[in-house]
This record gives structure tokens, sequence and C-alpha cells, in this order.
């Protein structure tokens, strides 16, 4: 797929660049905050990584996981503890953030600290959502629901844009196919790049077994690869990927988030086809 995206979708935190440029871009980091510590260990690896690969950025962590299967879950540190540990973690490395809303009153002080506020799966169709995400003016990667078709998209893409934002990107992470599966069509990166947005590979969520482990998620990381390598053969714009030091001892998404330690093969295994393509 040519890449035609221009600096609409500029991300300006330390290295500025731009989504869509034909350069990859990552998102990565831990599924939830868990501490300063760790989000710290987690940006600054991946940082280091990126930089070493030539690829573009940004430290994904969400502040709260209002969509937990179990109401004794893990959340986060919530909003406001959560925005000063973001804030610091991209004070103390410039790298740009992307963190995602769960409430229209969330987005603005989001908006203070984050270059990609994102909206999850399950709420993509929620109207005042997205309609707030969008009056900030940040670029949003919405990610596709799971119930939805590719198609569908452009519906959520036409409120944003209503709202006065059009800097959009449109998330791939897996079609529900029944009893704690999920299955990926290639084809809808195709389908919502036609929309005219850039695109999103989520390959972690893309594995993950939604409630699969009865009062948690389960997921198959060892899917994550291949998957993520199919959808850069078909063409992307950016991949998202869960990584934890200890996935096994990690909060939320442990089933499904690749070890930080393989994250530099990961990347390049996706890397090398992304150029190739390329070229």
């Amino acid at each position: 797929m040519k890449n035609s995206f221009d600096a609409d979708y500029k991300i300006h935190s330390g290295k500025d660049f731009c989504i869509g440029d034909g350069s990859l871009t990552l998102m990565a980091g831990p599924c939830s905050l868990e501490s300063l510590e760790m989000g710290i260990e987690i940006a600054a690896t991946m940082k280091d990584i990126c930089a070493k690969l030539g690829v573009n950025y940004i430290f994904k962590a969400s502040f709260d996981k209002a969509n937990r299967t179990s109401i004794k879950s893990y959340r986060g540190p919530g909003l406001e503890e959560g925005l000063i540990q973001l804030a610091h973690i991209k004070k103390t490395l410039s790298v740009p953030i992307v963190t995602d809303i769960h409430e229209p009153y969330q987005a603005e002080p989001v908006a203070q600290v984050a270059d990609v506020v994102q909206i999850p799966a399950f709420l993509c169709r929620q109207t005042d959502l997205l309609t707030s995400a969008a009056k900030t003016g940040k670029v949003l990667n919405i990610k596709k629901a799971q119930f939805l078709a590719p198609l569908d998209m452009k519906q959520v893409a036409s409120k944003c844009r209503e709202a006065g934002n059009n800097r959009l990107l449109l998330c791939e992470r897996g079609t529900t196919m029944g009893y704690h599966n999920l299955v990926v069509d290639m084809r809808g990166l195709v389908i919502m790049r036609g929309l005219g947005y850039p695109v999103v590979f989520d390959a972690t969520h893309s594995v993950q077994r939604p409630g699969g482990l009865g009062e948690a998620s389960g997921g198959d990381r060892a899917m994550a690869l291949p998957l993520a390598r199919a959808a850069t053969a078909v063409g992307i714009d950016a991949l998202f990927v869960e990584t934890h030091p200890d996935p096994a001892n990690a909060k939320s998404d442990g089933p499904n988030m690749i070890p930080l330690s393989d994250m530099e093969s990961f990347l390049g295994g996706v890397l090398s086809i992304h150029r190739a393509i390329r070229s």
C-alpha cells in the first residue's frame, strides 16, 4: 500500500517524525502502568532499540484498564497518578506518549500529556467519547471493535471529522471468532487504509483470548510475531506491541505480552519485511 500521508500526522516530542511517511512507527510498552520505575525501564529500553533499528517510537501504557475481565483485576494507578507518571517518562526520556481514555471527561487532561490519544476497541462507537477526543486536536489511534467489520470504521471516522479532527489512525486488533478466540483478517488493513487513514496493527491484542482464563484474559504470544510479519507484508504504518520485563508476573495481559528481552529480535523480524516491501 502506497503511503500518502503528510505532516498532519507529525508527532512533536523529542525526535519529530511523521506517521505514514513510509517509515515504521512502533507503539510499545506495558499493558498498564505498574510503577514509574518499570515504565522508565521499558521506555528507555525500547527507545534504544528503536534508535538502533531506525524505527520511530511512541511509549504506550494505560493509566486505567477499565475493561478488565474481573472486578478484582488490577486496573492501574488511575488518571491523576497515571498522568504524573506518563509526564515524567515523557520529559525524562524525550519520548512521545500514547494512552487510552474510557470516558469523555478524560480527553482534555490526557491530551495535556499524550501525543496520541487512543480509543479502546470496545468503545469505538461511543459518540461522546470520540467527539471529546477529537476536539483535543491530537492524533487519535482508534481501535476497530472486535465486533465490527473494517468498513464500519468509516462511520467511526466520520464522527471524528464532524468534531473537527481528521488526524486519525485506524487500528486492527482482531475480530471475534467466538468462545474466547479472535481471528485476524488481513484484508481489514487494506479496507481501512482505503478509507484514507494510516493503519496500525496491534500484534499482541490480536492473539488475546478474552476471558479465556475465567477471571482474566489469556493469550498466545507465540503467534504475535507471525501475525505482525504478515500485517507488515500487507502494509502498515505503525505496529502496536505490549511488552514487559516479566510477562508471567505482569498485572494485566501477561499471556500475550512480549518479553522485553525479546523485543529487539521481534522488531528486527518485522523491520526486515517492512524494508523489503518498500524496496
